[in-house]
């Protein structure tokens, strides 16, 4: 059993999930690293022994398979006992055309990926979290979940039930020792902004890294109790206007 502090990170292989398993890694986590690539999730490990000269824990996933976010939640109880801290980054954009075009199979993988896994990931890792000392958490949202967008209509939804299930969530543990946040990062340089607005001149947009030292004040152990359920825009912080975008 490590005696380092635990956080598992969905999506970690590219864009903020991939800065968030570095920056913990640097900051002295063990990192639970989930993505679909195996190989992907090699180069990362490789990443983080360069950092930390310690490797993380790589678990090849596809957040559609809700039985096998179960079995990783018993597997980090077997061995762990305990999760401190949960960054789930891991979302699908899907095509961006208009509601009534989008298909029914299409529809379903986004929905399941991005709204259907945060409840599975709740349920199994809830119980770990409560028991760490100070369990933190938190969830990627799009500011389409609170103003929606023609074109965006099925993400926006996702991202949407997952702002109402995470605030619900944190309210369950008003009395508890989690604190889970929601984190709004707007555009940042990323190949899901890539897809969705192709074309874009990315020097004028944060870096996945860029994030870095917000996602480090959120998974503080003495996180203010009181930004439990609150969505905080990454562009409204102190964070973002000392990068001088």
């Amino acid at each position: 059993m490590s005696d380092k502090p635990i956080v598992l990170v969905t999506g970690a292989t590219q864009g903020i999930g991939r800065a968030a398993c570095l920056i913990m890694a640097r900051a002295g986590y063990h990192v639970i690293a989930t993505a679909r690539r195996q190989e992907k999730l090699e180069e990362l490990d490789d990443e983080i022994v360069k950092l930390t000269g310690e490797n993380a824990t790589i678990v090849p996933l596809d957040l559609k398979d809700g039985a096998g976010i179960d079995r990783l939640g018993g597997a980090l109880f077997e061995r762990y006992k305990k999760l401190d801290g949960l960054i789930h980054c891991g979302a699908t954009l899907g095509d961006l055309t208009p509601i009534a075009h989008v298909t029914p199979r299409e529809a379903q993988g986004i929905i399941d990926v991005n709204l259907v896994a945060t409840y599975r990931l709740i349920a199994s890792m809830s119980p770990l979290l409560q028991m760490a000392p100070n369990g933190r958490a938190i969830f990627l949202t799009s500011s389409v979940g609170t103003n929606p967008r023609a074109n965006w209509g099925i993400y926006g939804a996702s991202k949407a039930g997952v702002n109402a299930m995470v605030q619900a969530w944190a309210l369950e543990n008003a009395s508890t020792n989690i604190v889970a946040t929601i984190l709004d990062p707007g555009g940042v340089a990323t190949g899901m902004r890539r897809k969705a607005f192709p074309g874009e001149d990315f020097s004028n947009l944060p870096k996945p890294a860029d994030l870095g030292t917000m996602i480090l004040e959120l998974m503080s152990p003495t996180r203010d109790k009181a930004l439990n359920g609150k969505i905080i825009s990454f562009r409204e912080t102190e964070h973002f206007k000392a990068l001088g975008l």
